[in-house]
């Protein structure tokens, strides 16, 4: 597998305790459906190895304390702190009608309802106040929110992105 067949869970922030276990943050929208996972890849060496999981238990604020399998102490856990924890894209549940995961729309055209075609979405930046789809149009950026609001319709079989943005917004870029 290549590193495009993965998607980010999140990171292992610190050591917990004195027998191997470590903290981690999720960087997802619901922690309870991880509850049964089984094994995550670790980003080591620009290497994605798969670690098996001995027990979950989720804390507050989307972090969890997590005990891998062959980790039990301390020292062995701190090799951890830090790694970037990975699933394989395949795992993902499949989404309906206009829901979509930020790394599947990479590469779609955006078409908005006033000013046509704008471009094509270069990135999603995951902001903490909002979340952007970054569109290259020509030589120029143009930022969308996104938000219900704006997304019309999703084309997955296209590739295209239907939105309808907020009056005046498009014109700040051209």
């Amino acid at each position: 597998m290549n590193k495009d067949d993965f998607y980010y869970l999140g990171k292992i922030l610190k050591t917990h305790g004195n027998k191997g276990q470590v903290i981690v943050q999720l960087d997802v929208d619901d922690p309870e459906k991880y509850l049964g996972l089984e094994s995550v890849y670790l980003d080591l060496h620009g290497e994605r190895i798969p670690f098996f999981i001995e027990t979950l238990d989720l804390k507050h604020n989307r972090k969890a304390l997590i005990q891998f399998q062959d980790f039990a102490t301390i020292e062995d856990a701190e090799s951890l702190a830090g790694l970037e924890m990975y699933l394989p894209v395949t795992d993902l549940p499949a989404l309906k009608g206009n829901q979509f995961y930020y790394h599947e729309i990479i590469g779609f055209r955006v078409t908005d309802h006033k000013h046509g075609d704008i471009g094509v979405i270069e990135d999603v930046l995951d902001l903490p106040q909002q979340a952007l789809f970054q569109i290259r149009f020509g030589e120029k950026e143009i930022l969308i929110p996104v938000v219900d609001a704006v997304i019309q319709k999703v084309d997955k079989k296209n590739k295209i992105l239907m939105i309808k943005a907020p009056e005046g917004l498009i014109e700040i870029y051209l």
